[in-house]
């Protein structure tokens, strides 16, 4: 059996709810800004999360808009504009205070620091939004919290494809059952799996009652123990999950027929 030695974490719908009151209000200030009429409602937004990647996302919805430019090179360089000023609104959201990391977070993070077990960052979101979002919260040294980061513009293919985790093992030079995979969404989920990385889900608002294969452990959110499964037992429910926890569900992964 295999000693967990790294988690590697997702950003964005794990760390933060940064999905709907982030990036897509900040595209919507972008819409506006470029004098497009378009904006995406928490619905509209939530069915385009099935889509990996900001510019990517736009490229899609420009198929229903009649305003759309007609030809895609065309509508690639729009994408590009609208993206690059999505990201300069988010940053100003971000540092207005309106995205919070995720409750239980910071903590298991800290644990992490404290008992050896090295972190990781596997998002294909901007490192630009990265580092907006780590800033603020963990401050102007925020990278030094992680051995390896590997975000969007680091990869070819974004998830569900298991690039970005395995760029990420090659970077911190362990095998994928040594580490553990933090995710919200079917998508992350998948891309990790992908790689042979265990993967436990938090839940995060566009994915509560999303369907997950193959998770060692899934839950609504790393703040408290109800809810979970595996069932977690030792504490009160209003305690949050812990290192412990986490290395509980690492250890029992072989009881999980593809992890065999």
């Amino acid at each position: 059996m295999s000693r967990l030695a790294a988690v590697v974490w997702d950003v964005d719908g794990t760390l933060a709810e940064t999905e709907r009151d982030g990036h897509r209000v900040a595209f919507n200030l972008a819409f506006e800004a470029l004098g497009l009429p378009w904006r995406w409602d928490v619905a509209r937004y939530g069915e385009l999360l099935t889509v990996t990647g900001g510019r990517e996302r736009l490229l899609r919805d420009m198929g229903i808009h009649a305003e759309a430019p007609a030809l895609l090179s065309e509508r690639e360089a729009l994408a590009r504009r609208l993206h690059e000023r999505k990201n300069q609104f988010y940053a100003e959201l971000v540092h207005g205070g309106a995205i919070t990391l995720r409750p239980g977070v910071v903590g298991l993070m800290a644990q992490c620091a404290d008992r050896g077990v090295r972190m990781a960052l596997a998002t294909t979101t901007s490192r630009t939004n990265v580092a907006a979002l780590l800033r603020v919260h963990l401050g102007a040294r925020w990278a030094a919290w992680f051995d390896v980061i590997v975000c969007g513009e680091d990869v070819c293919h974004k998830k569900p494809d298991p690039e970005v985790y395995l760029q990420a093992l090659a970077g911190l030079r362990l095998g994928p059952l040594q580490t553990l995979a933090i995710e919200d969404s079917p998508v992350g989920a998948a891309a990790a799996r992908a790689a042979e990385v265990p993967v436990v889900v938090t839940r995060s608002v566009y994915f509560e009652q999303a369907t997950f294969d193959d998770s060692i452990a899934i839950g609504p959110g790393l703040h408290d123990r109800a809810g979970w499964r595996p069932v977690l037992h030792g504490a009160r429910d209003d305690e949050p999950v812990s290192l412990d926890d986490l290395t509980d569900w690492h250890a029992q992964m072989d009881s999980v027929s593809q992890f065999s």
